[in-house]
């Protein structure tokens, strides 16, 4: 009988760690991988201009917005797997609301040219801990990554709101 248990212990502990995910159907199932087209303004980031969802590819992954939240995977057609706010990686968060086909309802009053208010969604915890704090409306404020930087824009000659 200790004999027994010894062996279980030791079948558990050289298994290693079971990564428990689940994997979720979203409804999504399309029978090749879609064109993908650049994100203008966030260069590492492509969505799929034909594809019936919010479709995007970053990281060789492949994202989709649904059912209110997130979902990952490493092929066109799952398994998908639900992913938490936080580990949405920054740059899939900063594509603007006009790169995603099936917005919810109350994203249609946002700007269109600017990133959805994410901290609307995910609240203001959320937003402080992943430095999304201090965004204004125009979905630019307060974050580099989504200013247009370059030659034309006058950055620093004046032409702004000054701080």
């Amino acid at each position: 009988m200790i004999v027994y248990a010894l062996f279980a212990f030791l079948a558990l502990i050289l298994a290693g760690p079971a990564h428990a995910q689940v994997h979720v159907d979203i409804g999504i199932h399309l029978p090749a991988p879609p064109p993908l087209v650049v994100v203008p303004g966030v260069a590492t980031v492509r969505y799929a201009p034909s594809a019936p969802a919010n479709f995007f590819f970053y990281g060789d992954q492949y994202w989709v917005f649904a059912n209110g939240g997130w979902h990952v995977s490493r092929r066109h057609d799952g398994p998908w797997i639900l992913v938490g706010p936080q580990f949405v990686p920054r740059p899939i968060l900063l594509v603007p609301v006009r790169y995603y086909h099936v917005p919810p309802g109350h994203w249609k009053q946002w700007q269109h040219q600017a990133p959805p208010r994410w901290e609307h969604e995910w609240g203001n915890e959320w937003a402080a801990k992943r430095g999304w704090k201090g965004r204004g409306d125009d979905g630019g404020e307060g974050r580099k990554e989504a200013r247009t930087e370059g030659p034309g824009k006058d950055h620093g000659k004046g032409h702004g709101r000054g701080k």
